[in-house]
């Protein structure tokens, strides 16, 4: 049994392991939510989705507080029944609040869970569900220290399409020649309104050195541009591999499963990570991780604006070489055999 969900770095690593465990010989369920990114993106995998209802863990006042204890409640009685009655040998959960009440139901079944955290800081998902946890897979070292004796360092599953992306392909997609860099610009699954609206007052400014290939999240088409050099889509799924193979350079959010990713394929970054107000303030750890290290330029989203975006893009073109030359020398876990090695051992092989 697989669980996580909400955004998509909450499923992708779930994704990564779901080819080996099927080549295993495993039968597949995932239980997710009944409206959440997780069921899109896994609609044409080889398994079961069961979906149950969900609430959000809000540390913040809002009225759906007084609402979703409820929902919780109900996720955790229809998990319960649902794992009782398949009987799984093991669940992962990638976390999410969707993940809570399975792992509660999962323990209460006596069924063995690993987790897997991808932050620095641990989210608040994990941590609630840490004391019903077997093992706590982690990303970072850090993370690995605070979640004590249960945790290991694996890093965190990469699907292997990853790797398989064709560079002609992607420019083919954006209709691109190929005879200026590629900047891949990426806001995460939800888009990121703050990232698209100041690279589309500075796009005239950076079609003059970069063809830029713009991911800008549902219903975040703006159809009055028309700028050679700039091609927009609300979303990749299949052909994300090719988007990546034909970037030069990277424009994203700082999640860490993206980070990672980028990381396995040496793309140069500029991170503008998730401002305290919208986040726990984990995007930000992250990419200051990776700025110390030398693999990343930060710029903040309370900073970010035309002429802060054009600068840190013409800093990014200077520093290529360096960016890249700390990528391949920073040692990268890719964390699928690991973390299935942990699931045969708690499955009993």
């Amino acid at each position: 049994m697989l669980t996580g969900g909400g955004t998509a770095g909450h499923v992708s690593p779930n994704i990564a392991l779901i080819p080996h465990l099927i080549e295993k010989g495993y039968n597949i369920h995932y239980i997710g939510s009944k409206q959440g990114i997780e069921r899109d993106m896994l609609k044409n995998m080889p398994l079961k989705y069961h979906a149950v209802s969900t609430g959000k863990l809000r540390r913040y006042l809002d009225i759906k507080n007084f609402s979703d204890p409820f929902r919780v409640i109900s996720g955790a009685i229809e998990s319960l029944f649902l794992l009782r009655k398949i009987k799984p040998d093991v669940l992962f959960s990638k976390g999410g609040y969707v993940s809570v009440p399975v792992v509660w139901a999962a323990d209460k079944l006596k069924i063995p869970t690993i987790l897997h955290e991808s932050d620095i800081s641990p989210g608040l998902a994990n941590r609630l569900c840490m004391r019903y946890a077997k093992y706590v897979c982690t990303n970072f070292p850090e993370c690995a220290k605070r979640m004590g004796k249960k945790a290991v360092l694996t890093g965190t599953p990469l699907r292997e399409e990853l790797f398989n992306g064709d560079r002609q392909k992607g420019l083919n997609i954006a209709d691109f020649n190929g005879d200026k860099p590629v900047l891949l610009i990426m806001g995460g699954s939800q888009g990121a309104r703050a990232i698209n609206e100041a690279l589309r007052e500075a796009i005239e400014e950076i079609t003059k050195k970069f063809d830029v290939f713009h991911i800008c999240g549902k219903g975040n088409i703006d159809e009055s541009i028309n700028v050679e050099g700039y091609y927009q889509t609300e979303f990749l799924s299949g052909d994300l591999s090719h988007a990546l193979a034909c970037a030069d350079f990277v424009l994203s959010r700082a999640g860490a499963n993206a980070l990672v990713e980028f990381h396995a394929l040496n793309k140069p970054m500029l991170l503008i990570p998730l401002p305290l107000g919208a986040s726990r303030g984990d995007q930000i750890q992250n990419a200051k991780s990776y700025e110390e290290r030398g693999m990343a330029l930060v710029l903040e989203q309370e900073n970010l604006n035309r002429e802060t975006l054009i600068q840190k893009l013409d800093e990014l073109i200077e520093k290529k070489d360096s960016l890249v030359e700390a990528l391949k020398n920073s040692p990268l876990s890719n964390g699928t055999e690991k973390v299935l090695k942990l699931i045969y051992e708690l499955a009993g092989e």
